[in-house]
């Protein structure tokens, strides 16, 4: 088994991508607690994901909104 592993190629900032992982799934539980939504790119679009799991594109009024 470690020889496996060994030809898997090591990416110089590997860790950055369980980071960025971790941020998102706390991102999702505060969205949950304060009844709110996160906001991300997808598809080279933003969309808001709310708590229930409805996943919305970005609208002109969003962008207007403080």
């Amino acid at each position: 088994m470690l020889e496996e592993q060994s030809n898997v190629p090591k990416r110089k900032f590997a860790w950055a991508d369980k980071w960025v992982k971790m941020t998102g799934e706390r991102a999702r539980i505060d969205a949950k607690v304060n009844n709110t939504y996160i906001m991300y790119e997808k598809n080279g679009k933003l969309v808001k994901e709310f708590p229930n799991g409805d996943v919305v594109p970005l609208t002109d009024e969003d962008h207007h909104e403080t």
